[in-house]
């Protein structure tokens, strides 16, 4: 199989939905284990599911190549992600051990036959997405059909949904079962889940990152809206999911750096004209505002150095007259208007009018005259 050209890292160009989510192999090349010993690889299925397989007969695998491996029951096709050492770090950090649970195998690379079958097994899935959903209205469940994927030797089908509440879908599984002759199995994800698998356009005019390169969803709280001094306005900060969006945690950190050096807010600086509380800050410009306790509608501008001179004044029991004292007045540098050909006034043209209108004037007085 091919790469898909978008990315030119999957061989998975059967519209599966490419997630382009494959993990930078930086320990590609690097050999670090026993080469008798079985080694494992990461195999990719529809969007961004991923499983640990055991390549026990030491086939030679490179990313992307498409392999036939061992279901439950059967054999389901997929997309090599990642080989290597790195896969056994991934499998640290996902807390999966071979020694506590039996690993699947890989059978082969996959044969014709198998990716014609996995084609056709594929092009059933939205037909069967739709007649499922109109199986789940007539049973008056209270659930969500959200995406179908078919097993690659299509004798299994797994839906998945999110609900509310328990769900029983005892009667649903059965009539699904009769309706479309395969097994089924019905997973239950999240709203995130959901989001990756269905895509979409986020607030930033992008593809969203769930359904784009990310594989996994750490909780995001609001105290990581209120770090980057973002309004807590739920239809703002939330994502398409109905959750807060993924991506207030990703410049957290950087924002956390720069508080880091910023005085905390519940500090009173003290003056002998009076206390003064904290009332906003600007961290990329290192700028806080303060007012006095007695005048609350006061927003004095204070720079981060003299804030923080101000803080070690009281400390050392010292307190200076006015927080007016520490202002910096900026001189504002008026430029003229300057346009593109590199004419630097645009009154320029003014003069000229006016020596017309003078022409003009002396012209229709001279007829006058005349007549």
């Amino acid at each position: 199989m091919g790469a898909c050209g978008s990315c030119n890292t999957c061989g998975d160009s059967l519209a599966r939905g490419c997630a382009n989510s494959s993990v930078f192999n930086w320990l590609e090349g690097i050999s670090m284990h026993d080469k008798n010993k079985e080694t494992a690889v990461e195999v990719r299925f529809k969007q961004d599911r991923k499983e640990f397989y055991i390549n026990p007969d030491n086939i030679f695998l490179k990313k992307g190549d498409v392999v036939a491996v061992e279901g439950s029951p059967g054999h389901d096709i997929g997309v090599v992600s990642l080989t290597g050492e790195l896969v056994m770090l991934q499998m640290k950090r996902r807390k999966v051990n071979f020694k506590k649970e039996k690993p699947k195998k890989i059978y082969r690379i996959a044969k014709p036959s198998d990716v014609t079958k996995w084609e056709k097994a594929i092009a059933l899935e939205k037909d069967t997405l739709e007649k499922a959903k109109i199986l789940v209205k007539e049973h008056n469940l209270e659930m969500k059909l959200s995406n179908v994927e078919y097993q690659g030797d299509n004798t299994k089908a797994t839906f998945y949904y999110t609900a509310e509440k328990r769900v029983d879908f005892r009667e649903l599984i059965k009539s699904l079962s009769k309706k479309f002759m395969i097994r089924v199995e019905m997973r239950q994800i999240g709203a995130r889940q959901e989001a990756a698998k269905l895509g979409g356009i986020g607030s930033c005019g992008r593809e969203l990152c769930c359904s784009t390169w990310m594989s996994e969803f750490p909780s995001v709280s609001t105290s990581a809206a209120r770090y980057q001094q973002l309004s807590i306005n739920p239809q703002k900060i939330s994502g398409q999911c109905g959750r807060l969006k993924c991506c207030l945690n990703f410049e957290l950190d950087g924002y956390l750096d720069a508080l880091s050096h910023f005085p905390k807010t519940k500090t009173i600086l003290k003056t002998k004209k009076d206390k003064a509380k904290f009332l906003k800050m600007d961290i990329f410009k290192k700028k806080l505002w303060y007012s006095y306790l007695a005048d609350p509608f006061s927003a004095i501008e204070l720079t981060l150095d003299s804030a923080k001179t101000i803080i070690k004044l009281n400390e050392e029991g010292k307190n200076p007259d006015k927080l007016e004292d520490f202002v910096l007045e900026e001189k504002i540098k008026v430029k003229d208007f300057e346009n593109v050909v590199g004419q630097d006034n645009i009154s320029r043209f003014d003069n000229k009018n006016k020596k017309k209108k003078k022409a003009k004037r002396k012209f229709k007085n001279k007829r006058h005259k005349k007549q």
